[in-house]
């Protein structure tokens, strides 16, 4: 099992024929996803790596009506309009990679894919990947670097950050802690799918046995998910590390969402809230994976 991708999954990439779409569609389907069609306007009847491209999501569908992921690979004042025509063929996961939509965009993609029941990621986005099953996205590089990078295993990895996600995963890695979903949620201040949305699927994930996180500062992202341990709506062991915690007020921290305001978002604030829920809290991303280890054995009494 996984969340979100698997060896199953059918995918489709809108924008397919552009640039840096061309490129990730071929490492895509060279680390063995399912990319079964591709979409851009006009281009109807093209194919790229071998893969058929169409000039419409519904026509897409109409081929291949068991597509349920699209990784979105286009200008960001484009991205709305692709990511609500994909919800609207009943693509049930949407990865947006684009960077800084506009915020009223953002907003309506959220509000359309909750609609829908759909789970949009990004943007600001470079994707998700269960390892040794499928990638969606930018993550990983390569498909043979994605293959050294993420091990199949126990641990979900969510974070804000796309390096940080894969950074988080590789030392889990090197702890002997494979991966069951790493996920990049998006850098921006507004995004389709935040900790909250995505635990409760780890939660009833079988494969998974906890979530390892990368937190920073601004927002209430991980305030969110401390309330949501706290109700017991998520019971597996989160390990977090949170970055930032020297960062001056009104400095932004990479991020478009990650930004300390009003005395608000801060690392102090995000950890007493963390420890006060039962989660626990690295000081060095390095030790993550050891403290995963340590959470799971003691939840199944080793």
């Amino acid at each position: 099992m996984a969340i979100l991708v698997d060896q199953n999954t059918e995918v489709l990439v809108q924008g397919i024929t552009g640039r840096e779409a061309t490129i990730r569609a071929g490492v895509m389907k060279g680390y063995g996803t399912k990319v079964v069609c591709g979409v851009t306007p006009g281009r109807g009847g093209m194919e790229v790596s071998g893969i058929p491209v169409y000039n419409t999501v519904e026509e897409a569908k109409e081929n291949h009506p068991n597509v349920s992921v699209t990784a979105v690979f286009v200008a960001a004042r484009f991205a709305k309009d692709a990511a609500i025509e994909a919800l609207d063929a009943g693509i049930k996961v949407v990865v947006m990679i684009p960077e800084r939509l506009p915020h009223q965009d953002m907003l309506e993609i959220i509000e359309k894919a909750r609609a829908m029941k759909a789970t949009a990621l990004g943007p600001n986005c470079i994707g998700v990947v269960s390892p040794g099953k499928a990638i969606v996205g930018m993550i990983g590089g390569t498909a043979e670097l994605a293959k050294t990078i993420f091990k199949e295993g126990y641990c979900g990895v969510l974070s804000r950050s796309g390096g940080h996600t894969t950074t988080t995963s590789f030392y889990l890695t090197l702890a002997g802690v494979g991966q069951s979903t790493s996920i990049a949620i998006g850098g921006d201040a507004f995004v389709g799918s935040t900790f909250v949305d995505l635990l409760p699927l780890f939660e009833r994930d079988e494969q998974t046995k906890a979530v390892a996180a990368f937190g920073e500062i601004g927002t209430t992202i991980e305030e969110d998910a401390a309330r949501l341990i706290k109700e017991g709506k998520f019971t597996k062991p989160f390990v977090i590390y949170l970055a930032g915690k020297y960062t001056r007020p009104d400095t932004r921290f990479g991020h478009a969402g990650a930004i300390i305001s009003r005395g608000r978002g801060t690392v102090e604030e995000k950890e007493k809230v963390l420890r006060e829920a039962g989660a626990y809290i690295v000081d060095h991303l390095g030790d993550i994976g050891e403290v995963v280890k340590r959470a799971v054995a003691a939840r199944e009494g080793r």
